[in-house]
């Protein structure tokens, strides 16, 4: 897994991207028809070329999505010409190339792109929701190499790498994007606040080894549960 920050220029198999604005980063794509497609949700397209055909793309396990409530389907891009996406919000877009069978596990509602050799899945984390919101949990996306993903991120984006066993707590978020062999846990901490009060702060902890992607503007999704 290689993480490719840029606010610049960044070319991957025939497709030339180029980064722009500062507060509200925008995505450009310049495709050919020797690119490969590229697969997003709709909502964040932006503009397009007249030349760039757009299609959908039924995702697998479409009862599931149903019930969960996650899209069933996603929008395909193909063609000459450029396109561009935001996800309308302050951050940082990264870029992650996956190799062939990596896996990279993503907080809801941050994806941005991939190509469409990328496989596309998500699974719900179950207690995290829960405590934080008085819900029952949470959907993460799993991306499956090989190709390229680009990701939204509040804030910054920093990388950091975890050995075997090393662990980091991190407020929930913060998190962005994790390797499939990090493993996330909820803790809760008590902290007294005087003689009989007190009050609890939950945190993600994450175990290595692998990498771990935190925002540094922490995010939260009021889920409704």
């Amino acid at each position: 897994m290689k993480l490719i920050q840029t606010k610049h220029d960044l070319s991957f198999e025939g497709m030339d991207m180029t980064i722009e604005g500062e507060l509200v980063p925008v995505a450009t794509i310049a495709m050919k028809s020797s690119s490969r497609p590229i697969f997003f949700e709709h909502h964040i397209l932006l503009w397009k070329d007249p030349g760039v055909e757009i299609t959908s793309r039924v995702l697998k396990g479409i009862g599931k999505r149903m019930l969960a409530g996650l899209p069933v389907v996603v929008t395909q891009a193909s063609g000459n010409g450029r396109i561009a996406f935001s996800r309308d919000a302050t951050g940082q877009l990264v870029f992650v190339e996956l190799g062939a069978g990596e896996e990279l596990h993503v907080r809801e509602h941050q994806f941005l792109f991939a190509t469409d050799t990328v496989e596309y899945s998500f699974f719900r984390v179950r207690g995290i929701s829960n405590l934080v919101f008085g819900g029952t949990g949470f959907f993460i996306d799993s991306f499956k190499g090989p190709g390229l993903l680009a990701l939204h991120g509040y804030g910054n984006v920093l990388e950091r790498e975890l050995g075997p066993g090393e662990q980091i707590d991190i407020e929930p978020g913060a998190f962005l994007y994790k390797q499939a062999s990090v493993r996330m846990d909820t803790i809760k901490l008590g902290i007294r606040t005087g003689l009989f009060a007190g009050t609890n702060i939950f945190l993600n902890r994450f175990t290595g080894p692998g990498k771990l992607g935190i925002q540094s503007m922490t995010f939260h999704v009021y889920t409704g549960e």
